[in-house]
C-alpha cells in the first residue's frame, strides 16, 4: 500500500483487511520506500500505488516500477479524474486505475478483479468512452522510457534543460537527447506542444504564461 497520506493508507488497508481476512499489508509513503519493499518482499501479490507522493513525478514513477518489476501487478489509486491519464496508466502496464473517491465496496470489487487477472478502469476511462485523440495520445505517451517520463514531467513544471539536468543528475546534452525523443514519440515539434499534451494527461501542473519554456 503505497500512499503518503496515513489516513488514506489506513482506510484502504481496513477495506482490504475486511475483504481478505489474513492478508498481510506492507506500507510505503514514497517511491523509494515502495522500491525497497518490493526488493525485500518479492512475493507481494499486488501493489496499490498513489501517483501523487514523493518521488513519483506522476506516471514516471509507475514507468520506473514497471521497468524494475515487469511481472508485478500494480493498481493505481489516485485523486486524478482525468480519463486520458487513467487510460495512459493502463497502457503503461498498470493493472487498473481506481479513483480515490470510489466507495469502499467499489475499491474492493476492483482489487478482486485485478487479482483475478483482469484490467480494471472506471467506465469513463474505457476505450469506447474516450475521445479517439486521447486514446491515441495515451498510446504514444506509453512509449516513453522512465527517464523520458521524468524529463517530460519536469518540462511540465517549467524547468529548462539546465535545471532538468541538475535535478536528474545527468548532463545537459543527455536531457536534450531525451527531449528530442519525447517530441518524436509524442508526434510534436516543440517543447510547448509536448507540455500541452502532458497537461492533458495530468502529468504536471498547468504553466503560467511567463513560465512557458522557450528552449527547442
Amino acid at each position: 500500500m503505497a500512499d503518503d497520506h496515513p489516513m488514506v493508507r489506513d482506510a484502504l488497508a481496513a477495506a482490504l483487511a475486511g475483504a481478505f481476512p489474513g492478508a498481510k499489508i506492507a506500507f510505503a509513503g514514497t517511491l523509494a520506500e515502495t522500491q525497497a519493499v518490493l526488493e525485500n518482499l518479492p512475493e507481494i501479490d499486488l501493489v496499490i500505488l498513489d501517483l501523487d507522493m514523493p518521488g513519483m513525478l506522476g506516471l514516471s514513477g509507475l514507468s520506473a516500477l514497471r521497468s524494475q518489476h515487469p511481472s508485478m501487478p500494480i493498481a493505481i489509486v489516485s485523486a486524478t479524474t482525468n480519463p486520458a491519464a487513467m487510460r495512459q496508466a493502463v497502457e503503461m502496464g498498470a493493472a487498473g486505475f481506481i479513483p480515490k473517491l470510489a466507495a469502499a465496496d467499489r475499491f474492493v470489487e476492483a482489487v478482486r478483479a485485478i487479482l483475478k487477472g483482469s484490467v480494471w478502469v472506471p467506465g469513463e476511462a474505457q476505450d469506447e468512452a474516450l475521445a479517439a485523440r486521447d486514446v491515441d495520445l495515451a498510446l504514444r505517451a506509453a512509449q516513453l522510457t522512465p527517464q523520458q517520463h521524468r524529463v517530460l514531467s519536469l518540462m511540465a513544471e517549467g524547468m529548462a534543460n539546465k535545471l532538468i539536468a541538475y535535478e536528474m543528475q545527468i548532463s545537459e546534452p543527455t536531457v536534450k537527447a531525451h527531449v528530442t525523443e519525447i517530441l518524436r514519440k509524442l508526434g510534436v515539434s516543440s517543447r510547448t506542444q509536448a507540455v500541452i499534451l502532458a497537461q492533458r494527461l495530468a502529468l504536471g501542473p498547468a504553466l503560467k504564461p511567463a513560465e512557458s519554456p522557450a528552449e527547442d
